[in-house]
């Protein structure tokens, strides 16, 4: 699946979505077509299954390096976090273009964006509660509200194409946003 995918992101980035089909993926991944099609009937399942792969991709690289390691302070949670959600930390996750973000609303049926939501939703929690040296609880409807303003602002990050510097600056100032509502108040 993974060559499967590489050769997705190599066709893309080298010929723009317009030029992408499922046949060229095929052959240049050296699989029989049918066999693409046996899991991918087409361009737009693959682009389907390729957000799928990042989505997941994230909540697992989030569980093994924020809520996993038992010795870390609340902070150093928030701000792992919040690295590898604004996308400053890109190390191990897969490649993700601004104009994926443009497809998606045309690929993925609404049910399954809202599966997203919630499982991009349920890390945050997941995350929060392995903080157990908090200053005061964060309730669920915080938690919720910080990860649709850090989820939100990615998006607008990239479809800006921000450079790297100005990530940076973003996600700092998010995880400011995230200290003060643990600290001052919800």
């Amino acid at each position: 699946m993974q060559a499967i995918f590489d050769t997705y992101v190599r066709i893309w980035q080298r010929d723009g979505w317009e030029r992408i089909s499922t046949r060229a993926i095929a052959l240049e991944c050296g699989i029989a077509v049918g066999t693409l099609y046996d899991y991918f009937p087409s361009k737009m399942a693959l682009h389907s299954g390729y957000i799928r792969h990042c989505i997941e991709a994230l909540i697992q690289q989030v569980e093994q390096t924020v809520v996993e390691p038992e010795a870390l302070c609340w902070e150093e949670r928030v701000h792992r976090l919040l690295q590898l959600v604004c996308g400053v930390e890109r190390s191990g996750l897969p490649w993700y273009h601004p104009k994926l973000l443009g497809l998606e609303p045309t690929v993925a049926e609404h049910k399954h964006q809202q599966r997203a939501h919630d499982e991009l939703k349920q890390m945050w929690g997941r995350v929060f509660r392995a903080c157990t040296d908090l200053p005061r609880p964060v309730s669920a409807e915080t938690i919720e509200a910080l990860h649709l303003a850090v989820w939100g602002g990615r998006r607008y990050s990239i479809l800006l194409e921000l450079g790297e510097d100005e990530v940076r600056s973003w996600a700092s100032e998010m995880e400011r946003m995230c200290r003060g509502v643990v600290l001052g108040g919800e």
